[in-house]
C-alpha cells in the first residue's frame, strides 16, 4: 500500500447528542459542511473529543455511517475512525465496518486497562486489528496522558515496519519532540506523522509536520490556517503570536472543566452538539455565561470558525 502523507487540519469532531443525551446523527451533514467551509481537510471521528470510549459499538457505527453518507463523495476530505482499544474483537468489528462503508482509515490506541507490557506486545495488538482491513490505512493513536501507554513511538514504528503492510503512521498526541522527530525521520519520512497537540503546533511544524488532528480546529480553524501560512512564509513573529492565541484559548478548557468545554465553544460558534456523557463534567448555565465573557476577551470573533 502506498502511504499517503496527509496535510492540513483534520478535525476531531464532537459526537452530537440531543438534550436527553441520545445520539443525534442528523447534525452531522451540517457539521461536515461547517468544517469544509472553514478549510478543514478531514475528520478523526469517535476519538477522545468524539467520546468514542463512552459510546456503544452500535453508536460508533451510526456516527461512522453518517460521516460516510455526507462525505464519501469528497476526495479532498478524509474520514478516519477511531476504534477504541480495550476489546480487540470490537475494534476489528468496527474496522471492518469502516472499510465496508468507505471511510479512509482507522486508528487504534494501546489497550488502556490491561496495558501492553512492552512495544512488542503493542505491535502484536496493532497487527491483530490492522490485518483485518489490509486495504485500508491503519494509524496508531499515541495519547499516553489518557491511555497510560507511554511507550516510544520510534520503537513501535520500527516494530511494525514490514510486519503490517497497511501501517500508515501515528496520530501523535504527546510532547516528546525527540521521539516525534525520530519517527518523522525514520526511513526518509516513510510514515505519516500527524501532530495532535494544538497548543504546540508551531513546534511540530518546525520539525516538518504537515498534517495535524485537533479538537480546537472545530471552532478556531482560521487561527491555525493562518498560523500554518505564516510559518510557510517564514513569518515567525506572526506564527508565534497566533500560537499564543491558541494557548490562551485552550487555557479556558482547564479553567472551566476540561474536554467538555469544547462543546461550549461550539455553542458560541453556533452549533449546539449537546453535552458530554458521564464521567466527564459539564459546566453549569451560570458558568457558561462567565465562559462567554472570557471567550469574548480573547477577541474570539476575529479567528473563530464561521
Amino acid at each position: 500500500m502506498k502511504i499517503q502523507h496527509l496535510q492540513g487540519l483534520i478535525s476531531a469532531p464532537f459526537t452530537p447528542f440531543d438534550s436527553n443525551g441520545k445520539l443525534d446523527v442528523s447534525q452531522i451533514p451540517g457539521y461536515y459542511a461547517f468544517l469544509k467551509r472553514n478549510g478543514i481537510t478531514g475528520a478523526f471521528i469517535n476519538g477522545s473529543t468524539g467520546e468514542g470510549v463512552s459510546t456503544t459499538v452500535a453508536e460508533k457505527k451510526a456516527v461512522a455511517q453518517a460521516w460516510a453518507d455526507c462525505s464519501n463523495h469528497d476526495a479532498d476530505f478524509k474520514v478516519m475512525a477511531f476504534l477504541a482499544g480495550t476489546c480487540l474483537a470490537d475494534c476489528i468489528e468496527l474496522a471492518k465496518h469502516a472499510y465496508e462503508i468507505g471511510l479512509y482509515a482507522v486508528s487504534l490506541t494501546g489497550p488502556f486497562y490491561f496495558k501492553p507490557a512492552n512495544v512488542d506486545v503493542l505491535a502484536q495488538v496493532c497487527i491483530e486489528v490492522g490485518k483485518s482491513v489490509p486495504n485500508m490505512p491503519f494509524y496508531y493513536y499515541h495519547i499516553p496522558v489518557l491511555t497510560g501507554v507511554n511507550l516510544p513511538m520510534f520503537d513501535l514504528v520500527q516494530a511494525l515496519d514490514g510486519k503490517l503492510s497497511n501501517f500508515a503512521g501515528v496520530k501523535y498526541t504527546h510532547e516528546d519532540f525527540m521521539d516525534f522527530q525520530s519517527c518523522m525521520s525514520y526511513e526518509d519520512g516513510k510514515f505519516d506523522m500527524l501532530w495532535g497537540r494544538d497548543e504546540n503546533m508551531l513546534s511540530a511544524l518546525v520539525l516538518g509536520a504537515k498534517g495535524a488532528v485537533g479538537s480546537t480546529f472545530n471552532y478556531a480553524a482560521p487561527l491555525y490556517n493562518d498560523l500554518i501560512a505564516a510559518f510557510n512564509t517564514n513569518d515567525l513573529l506572526t506564527a508565534r503570536a497566533l500560537q499564543q492565541k491558541s494557548i490562551n484559548m485552550i487555557r479556558l478548557l482547564g479553567k472551566y472543566g476540561g474536554i467538555s468545554v469544547g462543546k461550549a465553544y461550539m455553542k458560541v460558534v453556533g452549533l449546539d452538539l449537546g453535552e458530554f456523557r458521564l464521567p466527564v463534567k459539564n459546566m453549569s448555565a451560570d458558568q457558561f455565561e462567565l465562559f462567554k465573557k472570557d471567550v469574548a476577551s480573547l477577541n474570539f470573533e476575529d479567528f473563530k470558525s464561521k
